[in-house]
């Protein structure tokens, strides 16, 4: 049997190379200056400040609740910017960017989201992290 949930949540998302980062926030954090960063580096752009997910069988996926809003990113101080895209994507990590990472080497951790378990990571304190962050998507991360 298929179980679908799906939810609205206050948050930013872009996709490399089909794989989803959901970037979550509050107002202020810097959910969409570092969907900017990511998209600089050849992220695509899914959603930016509210992102819609959907659960089926364990896996979700996101994409952007409005249709008028797909393809756009807030650059705050410079407006709304027109950013490549792509329709939707399954999430494969998640970042927390209102808890600080305290660990050098952090344990793994996880996120639940509509009942499903997802890789998470928490705001590291350096200027390499949206870098770092696509060579997780891309490549993934060792023990």
């Amino acid at each position: 049997m298929t179980r679908t949930d799906s939810q609205t949540l206050h948050a930013s998302c872009v996709a490399v190379d089909g794989k989803g980062l959901l970037i979550l926030g509050p107002s202020g954090s810097g959910k969409s200056a570092l969907a900017i960063r990511l998209l600089a580096l050849g992220a695509l752009l899914v959603a930016d400040d509210r992102t819609h997910l959907t659960a089926i069988d364990g896996r979700i996926t996101a994409r952007c609740p409005a249709p008028g809003l797909v393809g756009l990113i807030e650059a705050r101080g410079i407006g709304l910017l027109a950013a490549p895209g792509i329709d939707s994507a399954e999430i494969a990590l998640v970042i927390d960017l209102s808890q600080p990472e305290t660990e050098r080497l952090p344990p793994f951790r996880k996120a639940t989201l509509l009942g499903c378990d997802l890789a998470l990571v928490l705001r590291p304190q350096n200027d390499h992290f949206p870098d770092a962050l696509m060579l997780y998507l891309r490549h993934g991360r060792q023990a």
